[in-house]
């Protein structure tokens, strides 16, 4: 596989489900990738990454967009509240925005620094204890508050359950970001990124397909 056998793969998906490709953006998710793997697909000219750590992002980003103009990174990991400022510095969007205590303090830091990320408010969509996220039949109210904070929801990010048909949580995180009037749909990954492209994806994540298998610490 690979970076450009990727693009094929998005370009097709979005013409057998009649949308225009340049609706979709690939997110190459770089998260525990060595920063050779990283650095030969920015000099393939993609500029669009994801980070699942804040700590990793910081270590790694700053140099590459010295070298490498109209870089876009987006958080796609968990956030906790302590390290929203240095989020805030560092990406350009932030998929994971899942509780008031982090929507508030993204809200306060926005106010002091006079800048805020693009937000996507990650959905619980398989209900799982173990994940991040708010439930689906507490979606419509997290949106409204965070829209009372002034905040610049872009759209609704899913993770659907490993062992459950992706497209069933792909088209219910559609139908709660239609009643919400939201466009942005962050979701797909490496093994069902075609599906949520068929359901209506703005922005699919994937990883491996690009660089390989990830390298663990």
């Amino acid at each position: 596989m690979g970076l450009n056998d990727i693009r094929t793969r998005v370009e097709t998906a979005c013409k057998a489900a009649n949308r225009d490709p340049a609706e979709v953006k690939l997110i190459a998710v770089s998260k525990v990738q060595p920063l050779e793997r990283v650095e030969a697909v920015l000099e393939e000219g993609h500029r669009l990454f994801g980070e699942n750590r804040v700590q990793e992002a910081a270590g790694k980003w700053p140099d590459f967009r010295e070298r490498f103009e109209g870089v876009d990174v987006h958080l796609i990991g968990p956030l906790q509240s302590n390290k929203a400022r240095q989020a805030m510095d560092l990406f350009d969007a932030i998929h994971s925005v899942d509780r008031p205590k982090l929507a508030n303090a993204i809200a306060r830091l926005a106010q002091e620094m006079g800048q805020c990320p693009d937000l996507f408010i990650q959905v619980n969509t398989g209900e799982e204890d173990q994940k991040a996220g708010v439930l689906p039949k507490e979606a419509d109210a997290f949106i409204a508050e965070c829209r009372g904070l002034d905040l610049p929801v872009a759209g609704l990010m899913c993770i659907p359950p490993v062992e459950e048909t992706p497209s069933l949580h792909f088209a219910l995180l559609a139908k709660i970001a239609a009643r919400n009037g939201l466009t942005g749909l962050s979701m797909g990954m490496s093994a069902d990124f075609e599906e949520a492209i068929a359901l209506g994806a703005t922005h699919v994540r994937v990883g491996s397909a690009i660089f390989g298998e990830r390298v663990t610490t």
